[in-house]
């Protein structure tokens, strides 16, 4: 998530939402309702991995420039970036509903132009309309359940959008999956996702605006008519109280160090304790992107048939499985986060990650390196001028496997009777493709078939077990708790932007690194980059774990250090780091 992230629910938090929410159903109501935009949010980021593999299939020109098959995933991620920081301003000026209403707008828009898209660049610009709802959607959908939630189950509530997110990325490669054999392919996968942004919409426009906005704009009977709806009539008074007192605070912090942006930043950055909060705060998300995540996540399957699975639909089924694992991880970190710390568990993570990374390089490197060999008479068994031209006018032919026929831009179709055994090198046509299949055959064009593809996809979904429950929420945790109250959300922001910036980073180089370092050396360069990012970890992020924000604040003043680099005077003040 982009703003907020998934929040730290109490252990209590779990129990007493069930009590709440059965009492006082309209809470339940309001929060999901506002989280189908974690749904959509998941969905859009999810589904483009598996839509991917169909329109490289209808577009030769996707299929054949790299850089296009980047940018048309990468864009949703642009617009995210402009659609989080447009969507912050719509937030305090017209109120966190209508910010809904316009990211669903978005939304729906952009699934019915790349559902009807008659070429790329028309994908291209739905995936930024797409995009800018995610922004949207990422900051305002947390924000509206958390000021419209009890403060006791607050937490819990919160987390229910991070789920949603998870669980609509593992939803899009179901329904990746269901429409595999139906006509028009990725145009259903891509456009189903405008029908929750309608649903959501209708459900929004029966719903109120936030109690603190509402508040905060000085309609207060409006938001005493909210908060008796969510709280126990002996409880409004004192929840209004809070509230003002709240509000009180937040706008005398204005007075003291400005209500503009320009204002706040210098502020924040002027400010030693946030200057080490952000140290912190944007080492954890930096390490988050270039962990290689998003890459698993916007080309699983693409990943998966560089194992040496040929098949889109095989792809997408082995690829539903990392999807899962990622929603259960996140399960798994709301139930330790606070029994084992956030310090602990982000190094343990990376310590998961980089293991998994390295030996999916060796994978890859064996995969490739025991790649069938092309045989001269299997590539001429088809027409005259089918044989890959590279591979023709190659001074040594014989040392050609099928990586050697990949890399020439031309496919390989596999030896009828093993796939295993040498086959043949040929021009990367749709109508060879088709004559391949005609006779039986498995045609490769990413991959080639090896006895290493299942390893890749164990230590696949090994690697999402180790990022998930660690590096996966609780870089946003820490970013919740790790500023002062009055730059919360100027320093939250500006990790953010850092997670956004990197993710387009990744996920627009990714295929470009493949085709340049093989996927070998790919997962062996984000392997080098978690080592990085673990030291930064080590050395910069404190643990938070039971603090309260003034403990954390005064830890950050006197200046944090690692145990292990603390002198002897100084070693006893905070053994939990």
């Amino acid at each position: 998530m982009v703003e907020g992230g998934i929040a730290k629910p109490d252990k209590t938090d779990f129990s007493e939402c069930w009590k709440t929410t059965c009492k006082t159903p309209y809470i339940m109501r309001l929060s999901l309702s506002a989280g189908i935009g974690g749904l959509l949010f998941g969905y859009d980021t999810g589904v483009i991995s598996g839509a991917l593999l169909y329109i490289r299939e209808d577009f030769q020109q996707v299929e054949k420039k790299t850089w296009l098959q980047e940018v048309i995933v990468s864009m949703a991620v642009g617009g995210a970036i402009f659609g989080a920081a447009f969507g912050g301003w719509i937030n305090d000026r017209f109120g966190r509903k209508l910010s809904i209403l316009v990211a669903d707008i978005l939304f729906f828009v952009g699934a019915i132009v790349m559902a009807l898209a008659p070429a790329p660049w028309m994908i291209i610009i739905g995936r930024i309309f797409v995009g800018l709802g995610v922004g949207m959607a990422s900051m305002t959908a947390p924000l509206y359940i958390s000021e419209a939630s009890p403060a006791r189950i607050r937490g819990a509530l919160v987390s229910t959008n991070g789920l949603l997110i998870t669980g609509g990325q593992f939803l899009s490669y179901l329904i990746n999956l269901a429409f595999t054999h139906a006509p028009g392919t990725w145009r259903w996968m891509l456009g189903v996702a405008g029908l929750p942004a309608v649903v959501q919409f209708f459900l929004m426009l029966s719903l109120p605006e936030s109690p603190r906005w509402l508040y905060r704009r000085n309609k207060v009977e409006e938001a005493r008519s909210i908060l008796e709806k969510i709280y126990p009539a002996n409880e409004v008074e004192s929840e209004l109280i809070a509230l003002r007192n709240s509000i009180e605070a937040e706008k005398a912090d204005e007075q003291a160090i400005g209500d503009n942006f320009l204002a706040k930043m210098k502020g924040a950055l002027s400010n030693v304790v946030v200057r080490r909060g952000l140290y912190a705060g944007v080492t954890v998300q930096v390490a988050q992107q270039f962990s290689g995540i998003n890459t698993v996540m916007y080309y699983s399957p693409t990943i998966v048939q560089f194992a040496g699975f040929a098949s889109n639909k095989t792809a997408l089924a082995l690829s539903l499985v990392t999807s899962g694992l990622n929603a259960v991880g996140s399960i798994v970190s709301m139930a330790f986060v606070d029994r084992y710390g956030r310090r602990r568990m982000m190094i343990i993570s990376m310590f998961g990650i980089i293991s998994c990374l390295v030996i999916l390089s060796i994978v890859f490197f064996q995969a490739a390196s025991h790649a069938p060999k092309i045989s001269q008479l299997e590539s001429t068994h088809f027409a005259a001028n089918a044989t890959c031209p590279s591979f023709l006018s190659a001074p040594n032919p014989t040392s050609w496997n099928c990586m050697s026929c990949l890399k020439a831009e031309c496919a390989f179709c596999a030896n009828g009777a093993n796939e295993y055994s040498p086959g043949a090198c040929l021009a990367k046509t749709s109508d060879l493709e088709t004559s391949c299949h005609g006779q039986h055959r498995t045609w490769f064009k990413d991959g080639c078939p090896n006895k290493f593809g299942f390893l890749a996809v164990v230590f696949l979904g090994l690697y999402i077990i180790s990022y998930s429950p660690g590096m996966g929420t609780v870089p946003w945790i820490v970013n919740s708790e790790i500023y002062p109250l009055k730059y919360r959300g100027i320093g939250g922001g500006i990790a953010a932007v850092f997670n956004w910036v990197c993710n387009l980073i990744v996920s627009l180089t990714f295929l470009t690194l493949t085709k340049a370092l093989g996927s070998s050396g790919t997962f062996l360069l984000f392997a080098g980059y978690c080592v990085i990012g673990l030291v930064f970890i080590y050395w910069f992020v404190p643990e938070t774990k039971g603090l309260q924000f003034e403990e954390v604040e005064q830890m950050l003043k006197s200046g944090y250090k690692p145990l292990a680099f603390k002198t002897k005077s100084t070693r006893g003040e905070n053994q939990s780091a």
